[in-house]
């Protein structure tokens, strides 16, 4: 038997994973209004089904906790950038780091524009790698200006940033910022998700403003 596929419950919201209660029930009640069945023009049952599941689990601070576990836990595997095993600072390895970073950054400030960022600690998690292997990686991107820290500590892309990842081949796997077509059809297929580009990705517009 197939293992189910992870599904971003924060993604269907289109909130970021620091979102307090007001800003999830906020966003449900918008969401819920759009895609009801009975909404002649946005109505869309699947999807309405989807914002409810969602909804219930975030809304819920023991059931939010644990699914932030295993969100967490996803997203350190999802984003892993080289094989652990392998020896050395090379290049390949820091550009490897400097796409995965960035592509990470892009994520949560696409989410949040005004103060999407993560943490030292969470980059590290998500990539699964050690720290002193970030430091190089950091330092780079901040002297060439594609990442800063905010005033709230979290580090943040830049727009220098968002152009030099737009201007690349660089993808990001689909289930990182899934568009409303492959929200809906999440329960289709459990195949691993091709990788999208970052044009494709910014194409995706129907994510109310949080």
């Amino acid at each position: 038997m197939s293992q189910r596929p992870f599904v971003d419950q924060y993604e269907i919201l289109q909130i970021s994973q620091t979102a307090d209660t007001e800003t999830v029930e906020r966003v449900y009640r918008l969401l819920v209004k759009r895609y009801h069945p009975d909404n002649a023009d946005t109505g869309n049952a699947a999807r309405f089904n989807q914002i409810h599941t969602a909804y219930k689990i975030l809304s819920n601070p023991e059931q939010r906790a644990e699914y932030d576990v295993a969100f967490d836990q996803e997203s350190a595997t999802q984003w892993k950038v080289f094989d652990q095993s392998s020896a050395g600072d090379d290049r390949d390895q820091d550009q490897r780091l400097f796409q995965g970073i960035l592509s990470l950054l892009y994520v949560a400030r696409r989410r949040d524009p005004e103060s999407g960022g993560l943490g030292e600690l969470r980059l590290e998690r998500m990539l699964a790698t050690p720290r002193e292997h970030l430091a190089f990686p950091l330092w780079y991107l901040k002297k060439r200006q594609w990442i800063e820290k905010l005033d709230n500590g979290v580090l943040a892309i830049t727009v220098e940033g968002v152009d030099k990842i737009g201007n690349t081949s660089l993808s990001l796997p689909a289930d990182r910022l899934l568009t409303e077509s492959s929200i809906a059809n999440s329960g289709e297929s459990a195949s691993t998700p091709r990788p999208r580009t970052l044009a494709e990705l910014t194409r995706s517009d129907d994510a109310p403003a949080v």
